[in-house]
């Protein structure tokens, strides 16, 4: 299975209930995450990230990965997005039948190894075992297995990352089975002409094997990079809901870009998501209840209703 891009320009996928809930201090009860996934869904929303495979002694937020999962997989149309980020993950992944594995990947060398425990190279050859083991399961059981690429634009333990670098890993991920590769601004260091540059020097690597971007919104360049990657051609967007996340280790990364925002940048730039504004606006108070106290962020949220509605009717 792969997302739907019936109808829409852009496909944003939401990775607010992995990526947002990894680096929150409170567990959001099982319960809570089911009605932020089933209503993200409702609201348009064609792909989720719903959780991360991986020990529960190191991000105790995702103890509850195969109920969630599980719930996930329910919702008619729904692709399903997990990460792994070891070969233990990718087995239990596969086991929960998600339709889509991430693999992190980081370019800078420390941050894999606070990340995953294992460098950079360990971390492709990691791939390549998953990858072979994706292809010897029957054919209508085998997950789509992305590459992301982090770090990829700045590291925040290890400094400057080469882009010559970034541009070898993506192909030794394509070389290593994966599907395709995503590049993801981890610690939010980017800017729009250093996305430019390097999304487009990745796709005269790899050509169509190049997947979406994955930026935060560390130093108020998010919504400006995901501009810039538009320009080049890039058509899918990950974004956490209320700007929810941040890499617990990667110091000083804070949320992700926010969905609300994102989706109203896109809608106002004439490309169409698919997505409604306000129901998506209204899970916002699932967020509220379930981890009561969590800085929830974004702009447009504050703009009431008919302020919303009559700029985009504009």
């Amino acid at each position: 299975m792969v997302p739907s891009t019936e109808g829409i320009d852009v496909l944003v996928s939401e990775v607010g209930p992995r990526d947002g809930l990894q680096n929150t201090k409170q567990f959001m009860p099982t319960a809570f995450k089911q009605r932020w996934i089933s209503a993200a869904a409702a609201a348009g929303l064609r792909e989720i990230e719903v959780c991360s495979f991986v020990p529960p002694s190191v991000i105790p937020q995702m103890a509850d990965a195969h109920e969630v999962v599980r719930h996930a997989l329910g919702i008619s149309g729904l692709h399903v997005a997990v990460l792994a980020p070891n070969f233990k993950g990718v087995q239990r992944a596969v086991e929960s039948g998600a339709h889509k594995i991430t693999l992190p990947i980081s370019v800078s060398r420390r941050h894999s190894l606070a990340n995953v425990r294992r460098t950079t190279e360990e971390a492709i050859e990691d791939a390549r075992r998953a990858c072979a083991f994706r292809d010897s399961l029957p054919e209508g059981q085998r997950p789509k297995v992305e590459a992301g690429l982090s770090t990829v634009f700045g590291c925040t333990i290890e400094g400057r990352v080469s882009e010559e670098q970034v541009v070898r890993d993506a192909i030794a991920c394509v070389e290593a089975g994966c599907d395709e590769v995503g590049l993801a601004d981890t610690t939010g260091m980017a800017n729009p002409a250093q996305v430019r540059r390097m999304f487009r020097k990745v796709r005269s690597a790899i050509g169509d094997r190049l997947g979406g971007a994955h930026l935060h919104n560390t130093r108020g360049f998010g919504l400006a990079n995901v501009v810039a990657a538009l320009e080049e051609g890039v058509r899918t967007f990950d974004s956490s809901l209320a700007g929810l996340g941040g890499c617990p280790f990667a110091p000083g990364a804070t949320g992700n870009i926010v969905t609300e925002d994102l989706v109203f940048m896109l809608e106002e730039m004439g490309l169409r998501t698919g997505i409604d504004l306000d129901r998506l606006i209204a899970i916002r108070q699932v967020l509220a209840e379930g981890i009561p106290g969590e800085p929830l962020y974004g702009h447009v949220p504050l703009l009431d209703a008919s302020a919303r509605t009559s700029m985009v009717a504009a």
